[in-house]
This record gives C-alpha cells, sequence and structure tokens, in this order.
C-alpha cells in the first residue's frame, strides 16, 4: 500500500479521495472475530528447589505494582438516607382549592383530591369547568386559598398513581427511510385512553356536584389567577 509521498511540504502527490481509494477505505473497516481469551488463574504453581522448601510454591499470575499513589483516592460517602415524601402541608386537605403557579395550567385554580406516594398531589379543574384535568404537581408550585369543598366520604380509585401517570415506552425506532418518506409531516397524535376518560368523568361527577352547592363557585374557579402592578401575594388572604 503505497503512501501518498510529498511534492512540496504539506502537499501530497495524491488527493485525499485518491489517498483513500488506493487504501481500499471503501470496503470498510476489517473485522476479525478475536477468539475469547482463556481465563488466567490468579496463581500458578511453580517448583522450587531445595530440600526444606517443599517442592513447590503458589505464585500470583499477575504482579502488585510496585509503586503506590502518595494520597489515598478520596471514594465518596454512602449515605445511609432514603429519600421521603414531602410533608404535606397543613392547610392543604382533601376539597381545597389551589392556585398553580408553574406549568402548562398556571394561573388555573384547581381542586385538591390526595397526596401520591412520591409526594406529588393529585389535582383536577375539573376538567370540564376550566379544562385543568387529572393532574400531579408539586406543592412547593401551588398557592392554598381558604376555599375548600366538601368532598367527605369520597375516595379516589387507588389504581390512580404515581405508575397512572407514567409514559408508555415504544419500542424501536423510525428507520431512516421511513422518516424520509413522511416529509416532514407531524408525528399522528395517539388517542387518549378510554380508561383514563372514565376515570376523568367518574371524579369530575363528584367533584362537580360540590361545586354547584356554593354559590358563584363555578366562576370562581374559571376565573385565571393574575396580579397587576402594585399587588404583592405575600400580602394578600387567599
Amino acid at each position: 500500500m503505497a503512501r501518498s509521498r510529498q511534492l512540496a511540504p504539506g502537499i501530497g502527490r495524491f488527493s485525499r479521495s485518491q489517498a483513500a481509494a488506493r487504501r481500499q477505505l471503501y470496503k470498510g473497516p476489517k473485522k476479525s472475530e478475536k477468539a475469547a481469551a482463556a481465563e488466567v488463574p490468579p496463581f500458578k504453581e511453580v517448583k522450587v528447589g531445595g530440600e526444606k522448601n517443599g517442592g513447590t510454591r503458589l505464585v500470583p499470575t499477575s504482579k502488585a505494582p510496585r509503586f503506590y499513589p502518595a494520597e489515598d483516592v478520596r471514594l465518596p460517602k454512602k449515605s445511609r438516607k432514603s429519600p421521603k415524601p414531602a410533608k404535606l402541608r397543613s392547610t392543604i386537605v382533601p376539597g381545597t382549592v389551589l392556585i398553580l403557579l408553574a406549568g402548562r395550567f398556571r394561573g388555573k385554580r384547581v381542586v385538591f383530591l390526595k397526596q401520591l406516594d412520591s409526594g406529588l398531589l393529585l389535582v383536577t379543574g375539573p376538567y370540564k369547568i376550566n379544562g385543568v384535568p387529572l393532574r400531579r404537581v408539586n406543592q412547593a408550585y401551588v398557592i392554598a386559598t381558604s376555599t375548600k369543598l366538601d368532598l367527605e366520604g369520597f375516595k379516589v380509585d387507588p389504581r390512580i398513581n404515581d405508575t397512572y401517570f407514567a409514559k408508555a415506552t415504544t419500542k424501536g425506532s423510525i428507520s431512516a427511510e421511513a422518516e424520509f418518506f413522511c416529509e416532514g409531516k407531524p408525528k399522528p397524535k395517539e388517542p387518549f385512553p378510554e380508561a383514563k376518560s372514565g376515570d376523568q368523568k367518574e371524579v369530575d361527577k363528584v367533584v362537580i356536584a360540590a361545586v354547584r352547592k356554593q354559590e358563584n363557585l363555578v366562576k370562581y374557579l374559571k376565573a385565571s389567577f393574575g396580579l397587576t402592578k402594585g399587588q404583592f401575594p405575600h400580602q394578600m388572604v387567599f
């Protein structure tokens, strides 16, 4: 395999493509299956001369390093603490109307249902009133109001937990050819599961019945929360 000798400093006889063609790089890298390395035992038996030496001796196959680092390598400290869910605020009880401060539905008023095992709060709009579906939120991003609904006796289905909101993993990826013929079209939306739609209607049926018992509460849940100039949330009573 001839190399591209230099005609002048930095200038070769062959171009980059010509040199690659002469090296037959278009054939791809050579793949040779290497035989699996045999397992080496940690010790080997060596014959030793002398009547008082026992005749044989076990010697380690790999020698220990002659030099060691001057300073010990620091290892991360092992923590025995396990993460625990956040304690629920005393102002948040089932039926409390919350104001969302972050996320897609920020500014919306929702009804608190229960705290999940992860520490997140399960809330609903209800969806029929302000468009907020069953959702998990962090209590650090909500304002608890003094408005409360009477949800005594209502228990959320135990199926609605953290795994209920986990996204389904799709196996396999779209091939390059299929992606090319899509012509940049957006991916088709997957239909909303009928089971989750039924769960939403069952929960909202109870919540809406409790909302209609209080005057002007439907309008209150529909209205979005916002601040104008000169208004400070820490000086307000919700």
